[in-house]
């Protein structure tokens, strides 16, 4: 592995004791799902520069782990993380998720699991995450139209929680769905997607050590504009696979369709994985923008599968990767 790959992600033996989070530096669990509600309203201001969303004004996170799957790269700035997105259901613009999504309540919420698994039900968000570790993963972000960024999310293992309620081997894939409601979220007003979001991964990929279901970034619950309550991260896809505001796992069969599939399908394939070797139609995916590297930065080059290669290569053993994109 060349030394640009090996600085992506760190060896456990790399974790060094002092890099666990103290208890004393962070909320208990409960005291961040009771503070959930207080989570679900972000005050913004809208200035020239756009919508900001304060640092601060969410719960903090108790009990987080540092991962040994993080990168070393410098994470990019909280204010860039929070209010430079796509979450089309708060409208098209990079801004409009902070902007739109001050009013949305991302408690109480209820998360579904259902499908070809021995256990299924509808659980409120606390139940749902509360057997799960907490873990810092700070993973690159590399979205589709070729910028980036590294973000220090907050989550639960997506391995662990597919084992928690134990798929039968019908289950072939995860698909997943986001909340459709469009009076909280004013984008779904239009139709430029045919909503509800969906999402979806083989059940090799979703028990890979990488995803993770994010419940927060930089040590506190999620931002509205970043897919508050919870979300996907699948750190070597493009973006759009990384659904927000969850509210539906099912584990299927066959292969469940996925909104930008279903949109552009000659553009967005099922699998979304990042190859710089297969170009997007309209433009090259050889290169990418880091969000806050400033204007007058070069691109740099991007990594095949974002740089995990070594943790993902072998999940597509034998699949022909530019017919599967």
């Amino acid at each position: 592995m060349n030394q640009e790959r090996a600085l992506l992600i760190r060896k456990p033996a790399d974790v060094r004791p002092s890099e666990i989070t103290s208890k004393e530096n962070y909320l208990s669990r409960r005291q961040f799902m009771a503070a959930g509600a207080a989570a679900g309203s972000i005050a913004l201001a809208s200035p020239v520069l756009g919508a900001v969303v304060p640092r601060g004004e969410f719960a903090k996170l108790a009990d987080v782990r540092k991962s040994e799957f993080s990168t070393d790269e410098p994470p990019t700035g909280y204010d860039d993380v929070t209010t430079y997105n796509n979450f089309w259901e708060f409208g098209t613009a990079k801004d409009d998720p902070a902007r739109n999504s001050k009013d949305f309540e991302p408690r109480p919420w209820r998360v579904t699991v259902d499908g070809h698994a021995e256990k299924t039900g509808s659980f409120h968000f606390d139940d749902f995450i509360k057997p799960f570790d907490l873990e810092e993963r700070i993973y690159r972000m590399r979205c589709v139209e070729a910028w980036s960024m590294v973000i220090p999310w907050v989550g639960i293992s997506l391995a662990d929680v597919i084992k928690h309620y134990r798929p039968t081997s019908q289950a072939r894939y995860v698909a997943f769905e986001t909340l459709h409601d469009p009076v909280r979220m004013p984008g779904q007003r239009r139709p430029v997607l045919e909503w509800p979001y969906r999402e979806g991964l083989t059940i090799a990929e979703a028990t890979n050590p990488l995803p993770i279901l994010a419940v927060g970034l930089y040590g506190e619950a999620l931002p509205n504009p970043n897919g508050a309550p919870i979300r996907l991260v699948v750190p070597w896809k493009y973006g759009f696979k990384g659904i927000k505001s969850i509210v539906r796992i099912s584990f299927v069969e066959e292969q469940p369709q996925t909104s930008w599939n279903m949109a552009q399908p000659w553009e967005y394939g099922f699998y979304a994985n990042v190859n710089p070797e297969v170009d997007h139609p309209r433009w090259s995916q050889a290169r990418e923008r880091r969000i806050g590297s400033g204007r007058f930065v070069s691109k740099q080059p991007t990594l095949m599968f974002n740089g995990y290669g070594e943790h993902v290569a072998h999940l597509y053993s034998g699949l022909d990767l530019r017919k599967n994109y």
